[in-house]
């Protein structure tokens, strides 16, 4: 099954090894807080754990989220669909739960990318693109690895790649990381 996407991105082959961003709506830098990061990595854990899913790189930047995942169970937007839908309800739930600052404009926010939509949402956190790359080869994949861990270097965030934790740059340097990823190379 193929899934189209309205900049003519496709997932043609579901098993296949994809490179993908998952972008928060309006660019809000909801990231910037400790708590949605990690719901990321408890749910990415959990898509290892329980969906099959082979997590070879990743970054989480303040806004968006590069990753490069095989599904295994053979249906990559399955994935992608349950991870977003996870992520949202968990932000939404913490976003009302923790001493949040934004919190009332992060709702009013969230709330006004969901009225847009013509799927009657009440709350939109993520884009409905996810800018699918299937890797299909190894050089194509080291090119977005490269890509995926030099994002914080580029950002300003750090000087060198492998200092950023909430990247999978400390697994390639076999330095300490957060988050055990799934070798590919």
């Amino acid at each position: 099954m193929t899934y189209e996407y309205s900049d003519g991105y496709k997932i043609r082959n579901q098993q296949a090894t994809h490179f993908l961003t998952f972008t928060i709506e309006g660019w809000i830098d909801i990231f910037s807080r400790k708590d949605y990061r990690n719901i990321v990595l408890e749910c990415f854990k959990f898509c290892q754990e329980n969906k099959q899913l082979k997590i070879h790189a990743y970054v989480i930047m303040t806004n968006h989220i590069h990753v490069i995942w095989t599904a295994q169970n053979g249906n990559i937007s399955d994935i992608i669909r349950d991870f977003k839908s996870y992520t949202s309800r968990m932000f939404l739930q913490t976003i009302n739960s923790i001493p949040e600052s934004r919190k009332d404009w992060l709702l009013y926010m969230f709330e006004f990318f969901g009225n847009k939509t013509n799927r009657n949402k009440t709350f939109k956190i993520w884009t409905s693109n996810n800018h699918p790359e299937e890797i299909e080869s190894e050089d194509f994949f080291f090119q977005k690895l490269n890509y995926i861990h030099q994002n914080p270097v580029r950002a300003g965030i750090v000087l060198n790649q492998d200092e950023y934790i909430y990247s999978s740059a400390s697994n390639y340097a076999k330095k300490d990381s957060v988050f055990q990823i799934d070798f590919l190379f």
